[in-house]
């Protein structure tokens, strides 16, 4: 039996291989164009386009246009196609060097490239830059935070806390519980403006502050319902007392797991007291640095979103009122919010992003 059309011989010669190797080994070199060097060199090495394609995580598809490419057009054919239009005026040999000096260097007197400053340096036009640029995905203005937990812990707290959102115990209640603290109470210095046809509501950038509460919330993964106290501090004598209410909240015949973060108040000798008196309730806590995988965290964005965020709360009662209202109005009908990733998958792509700092030198 056949197993399909055979596939063409690739070969690379030593020049190709040194600058194919080059743009895989830069640390900063375009990921697309990085991939595309893996996959002909992988391809190279006389593999099975499905082989390389498992390898480097890409469809077999994806494998098969890149080798039939390079043998088509060799190296070239491993660089974006030109867009339609006039005649291309700007070399393969200075795009490279447009973007090796954007991902490889920064300004004298800046800590990134503008298009105006990378213009000057390499001699060509503002539009240009802004092209090739746009050409491969570069945004040297825009900058994005990231952290990564370094709780030793952190593999056996995450397959904990999925475990409980996929396959929660029976006859029993799983809560993810945090406060949101220190919510102010702000109220502008002048009078909002409000939106009209063709403006946009308008408000001063100066505010007054009336004070801040704390919200502490339980919420039910399986039926979106929250439970919610509001305390004016935020220490383990209030947290023990929002314990309080949620047992009162809780039929007695349910165990309740809670799903915590490790701050400090969450562990107290108080607390754990309460605990001892309560041998229905279960902690569980996430990873330090992973407040994510606490889904009450995205109830509290709602939250900020539709109240605070843009809310005018002339006292801290106000601000409170406002607080409960949303929460009684949330209850009315409420919807659980559904977790979709098992702890494997979250595991994989946590290691193919330390894989990606790890390869770029950071």
């Amino acid at each position: 039996m056949g197993l399909g059309r055979p596939k063409a011989r690739l070969t690379v010669t030593p020049t190709e291989r040194a600058r194919l190797q080059a743009w895989t080994r830069r640390r900063t070199t375009a990921q697309a164009l990085a991939l595309r060097a893996r996959i002909v060199l992988a391809c190279a090495e006389g593999r099975a386009n499905t082989d390389v394609a498992e390898a480097l995580g890409v469809t077999y598809q994806t494998v098969g246009k890149w080798r039939q490419r390079f043998i088509d057009r060799r190296v070239d054919g491993l660089l974006d196609e030109p867009r339609p239009g006039g005649p291309r005026r700007v070399g393969d040999a200075a795009v490279e060097r447009v973007i090796v000096k954007t991902l490889e260097s920064k300004p004298r007197d800046a800590t990134q490239w503008s298009t105006r400053s990378m213009a000057q340096a390499t001699g060509l036009s503002q539009s240009t830059i802004s092209r090739i640029w746009r050409a491969f995905a570069l945004q040297p203005h825009r900058s994005e935070t990231f952290k990564l937990s370094t709780d030793p812990l952190f593999v056996d707290k995450v397959r904990d806390v999925v475990g409980l959102y996929l396959n929660p115990p029976e006859k029993a209640l799983v809560l993810a519980v945090d406060e949101k603290s220190q919510i102010q109470a702000l109220d502008r210095s002048q009078p909002l403006l409000p939106m009209r046809p063709g403006q946009a509501e308008r408000r001063t950038h100066d505010y007054v502050r009336h004070g801040t509460t704390s919200l502490f919330a339980a919420l039910d993964v399986a039926s979106g319902r929250v439970i919610g106290q509001l305390h004016r501090r935020h220490r383990s004598i209030e947290f023990a007392k929002f314990l309080d209410t949620i047992a009162a909240n809780v039929p007695r015949h349910l165990d309740v797991h809670l799903i915590l973060d490790n701050y400090g108040t969450h562990k107290t000798p108080r607390i754990r007291r309460w605990l001892l008196r309560h041998p229905r309730f279960h902690l569980h806590f996430t990873p330090t640095g992973a407040s994510w995988l606490n889904l009450v965290e995205r109830w509290f964005a709602m939250l900020t979103q539709k109240q605070i965020k843009r809310g005018v709360h002339r006292s801290t009662r106000e601000l409170e009122t406002a607080i409960r209202n949303y929460l009684a109005m949330h209850n009315e009908d409420p919807k659980p919010f559904v977790w979709t990733k098992t702890a494997d998958e979250i595991l994989e792509s946590v290691a193919r992003f330390c894989k990606r700092i790890t390869d770029s030198g950071h």
